[in-house]
């Protein structure tokens, strides 16, 4: 195998809500499998497969940790670093953690940096389109990938080339003149038109010495901010953490607006600019008519997922993630149906899912930050019912995973086994569940659960009591450096 001469980073910091109910806060669209089987996430690393790699830089946020690194597990990767903001601070911090991270030895490698939730139909054109700019990046340019626009979209930022995309047939490199902003109508049909402008895709690859300089140059406090985090980061089992005090410091600024839009002005650096084509059917998945754009569809223009049943209904997305939904009449909607809520809406209006989340998080909705399936270290649990003094959860435990050792102030609870075998501390005790079985846990008895066999641990949770909040949690040990 080739030395490795692209290090991926992928930025899956972000907890956009455009695509709720499916993505929450906590639990975004990266995360979701939109599009397959897999996440997003996983399926940005999957179309590297194949290509000159080292070991995978992800940025997340530290919110959702166990989830990503679970997904990263499943993968297969012999190595990878999950670098955790503690932070928000947009994509321009986010690059320039991993750069120093990837320095941190004294080398020098070509980054390829794409965010975590796009998607890519034509996998083999991306490679060769990676490879095509490699030598760009290698020789010191920075390379941008822009999108070869099938459409007139007025929703997408723009890039502006030297040379006609007639002349580029084969997808050669070309100088970048400059970035556009999102165009009214008129522009984006002059865009499409010309043949010299193209989409910002948000992916870039360079070196990690050429950022370096480059975001040293024009915002050197993020570059100062960020190393000081980088040099104070602590190593956590699946995870390396920030500094939170020396990442809070740090602006908050995207790559485009921090770094890119400057660069092709600023001749003195003496970093090139460059643009590779890239015509693979890619989309953003920013929004729901987005993802109806991406998924294969009918005869009748229906893209549909789950058990859907339609009838004399044309151009809709249909989602159903726990029961059957049947649609009757219906024309150019987006119905999306998971758990806890459900969403409809005219498709040209699903930009304003945004309105909803933000009433749901001044409501104080636990819909608009978490699934009512919730992703621990462990494995995760299903809130399956609650009510005045009870609540319901299916709980499943990886094998050879353990909660916290820990004990409620408020609430009782009963556990019974469905599947696999059970390790139980209840106080002094320790007992050993099969299927079938059950135990009792009293208020303010220290517990713990454990899954000592090969498969998953299923069981059945009745808490009981005056309040069943998961704040009310006093931790005495835990395997995952969790306090509360």
């Amino acid at each position: 195998m080739p030395d490795p001469r692209i290090i991926p980073v992928v930025l899956s910091g972000g907890s956009g809500t455009r695509l709720w109910p499916v993505s929450r806060e906590k639990h975004p669209k990266q995360l979701q499998p939109l599009l397959g089987g897999e996440s997003l996430l996983q399926n940005t690393l999957r179309r590297l497969e194949g290509l000159p790699l080292g070991a995978p830089i992800v940025v997340s946020n530290q919110e959702y940790r166990f989830i990503t690194a679970e997904q990263l597990r499943q993968l297969g990767l012999p190595q990878w670093a999950l670098l955790l903001e503690p932070s928000g601070r947009n994509t321009a911090p986010a690059l320039t953690a991993a750069a120093l991270y990837a320095t941190r030895d004294g080398a020098d490698p070509v980054l390829l940096a794409t965010p975590a939730d796009h998607h890519v139909r034509n996998v083999d054109a991306f490679r060769g389109a990676v490879l095509r700019g490699l030598p760009e990046a290698e020789a010191g340019a920075v390379v941008t990938f822009g999108i070869v626009p099938d459409r007139p979209e007025t929703g997408y930022g723009y890039i502006e080339t030297r040379v006609g995309a007639g002349d580029t047939a084969h997808g050669a490199p070309m100088d970048l003149l400059g970035f556009r902003e999102k165009p009214d109508v008129a522009t984006a049909q002059t865009y499409v038109a010309g043949g010299r402008h193209f989409w910002n895709s948000g992916i870039f690859m360079l070196r990690a010495s050429v950022w370096l300089k480059a975001i040293g140059h024009f915002a050197p406090e993020i570059l100062a901010a960020c190393r000081r985090a980088v040099q104070a980061a602590q190593d956590d089992g699946d995870f390396v953490r920030l500094d939170a005090a020396a990442f809070a410091v740090s602006p908050a600024d995207s790559i485009d607006y921090a770094v890119m839009e400057k660069l092709p002005a600023a001749m003195d650096l003496g970093i090139p600019s460059r643009v590779v084509p890239l015509d693979v059917g890619w989309s953003d998945v920013g929004a729901w008519d987005a993802l109806w754009q991406a998924i294969d569809r009918d005869s009748d223009d229906n893209a549909v997922k789950g058990d859907v049943w339609l009838e004399d209904s044309h151009g809709n997305l249909v989602i159903a993630e726990h029961g059957l939904v049947a649609c009757i009449g219906c024309e150019d909607m987006v119905v999306v149906e998971t758990a806890d809520a459900v969403l409809i809406a005219p498709k040209a209006r699903t930009q304003e899912v945004k309105t909803i989340v933000g009433r749901l998080k001044a409501a104080g909705r636990n819909e608009a930050d978490l699934h009512r399936k919730v992703h621990r270290p462990w494995g995760w649990y299903d809130s399956i019912d609650n009510g005045e003094r009870f609540q319901v959860k299916r709980i499943v435990v990886r094998p050879g995973a353990t909660l916290s050792l820990q004990m409620h102030h408020h609430r009782a609870e009963h556990w019974v086994v469905v599947r696999g075998t059970a390790k139980v501390t209840r106080g002094a005790e320790t007992l050993l569940l099969g299927e079938n079985e059950s135990t009792y846990i009293p208020l303010g008895v220290t517990h713990r659960l454990e899954n000592p066999g090969q498969i998953p641990l299923e069981i059945i949770e009745v808490q009981s009591g005056s309040y069943l909040g998961e704040d009310d949690i006093v931790r005495f040990e835990d395997n995952y450096g969790r306090k509360q």
